[in-house]
């Protein structure tokens, strides 16, 4: 479900290999994701590591099935397994080496998170984004820090509370992504980045990704805290009767009730 490339200069490509179902976060996908993550931190031949989606899609966000039947569980695994998504996205950003989202397609829900979370986002024309959690019951729980942080917490406000689909454009001019290019000139665009990113000194990048966090005010003790708390608000509100309706009428193809009247 994770396929795995390296060039020749140490740039590494994971690639989302669910087309069939628009490269959704599955629990296995987000597994592999960390694990591949995690060796490559320890791998000091690695220069940048590029995330996107196999076919049209960069992802569609989390398995709506695998969601519905966490909040049907026990506090504990519901929570645990909202641990696990959050702690792939701080593993996601804390990558000593730069991390490229090249977004070929649409990213949705949790998907706008992986955006977030890497340094520098690249996306096609045609790419659409939408935080559409809250038209499903639910809220951006764990990857609200990192959204927070890309849009600033007056864009947040507007794209959290609506789940609004924003195209490229917009989503470039909020902050979400950096570059825009045409779908058949994203392949360029990309490289035009990762040779600017191998131009620098490994070490420095290193370096520079700590003193960002530091000179924000952030902390290992409070990126710990916040993740916990963050998990725990997802599995409490996916739970709830709204997230119930929401995510059952989505898997029924109908309108949750609170929306039928519109």
């Amino acid at each position: 479900m994770l396929h795995m490339d390296r060039d020749a200069r140490g740039i590494v490509t994971l690639t989302l290999d669910r087309p069939e179902a628009k490269n959704a976060l599955s629990a296995a996908l987000v597994g592999e994701i960390g694990g591949a993550l995690d060796g490559l931190a320890r791998d000091p031949a690695v220069r940048a590591i590029v995330l996107t989606g196999a076919g049209s899609t960069f992802c569609a966000g989390a398995n709506i099935g695998e969601m519905r039947a966490a909040g049907a569980a026990s506090a504990e695994q519901n929570e645990a397994d909202a641990r696990r998504f959050a702690t792939m996205l701080q593993t996601l950003e804390r990558q000593p080496q730069p991390t490229v989202a090249l977004v070929n397609g649409a990213a949705f829900g949790g998907a706008v998170g992986l955006v977030a979370a890497c340094d520098i986002a690249v996306a096609a024309a045609g790419a659409r984004f939408s935080l559409s959690e809250v038209r499903l019951g639910l809220v951006p729980a764990m990857i609200s820090p990192y959204v927070t942080r890309a849009l600033g917490p007056r864009e947040a406000r507007r794209w959290c509370l609506t789940g609004e689909v924003m195209d490229a454009a917009t989503a470039r001019r909020v902050g979400l992504v950096h570059e825009v290019a045409e779908d058949a000139a994203l392949a360029g665009a990309a490289e035009a980045v990762l040779a600017a990113l191998v131009a620098g000194a490994p070490g420095a990048q290193r370096e520079i990704k700590r003193l960002l966090r530091h000179v924000a005010g952030r902390g290992d003790a409070g990126d710990e805290a916040l993740l916990a708390d963050t998990a725990r608000w997802i599995a409490r509100v996916r739970a709830g009767d709204e997230a119930r309706e929401g995510l059952t009428a989505f898997l029924e193809r109908r309108k949750p009730a609170w929306s039928r009247d519109t």
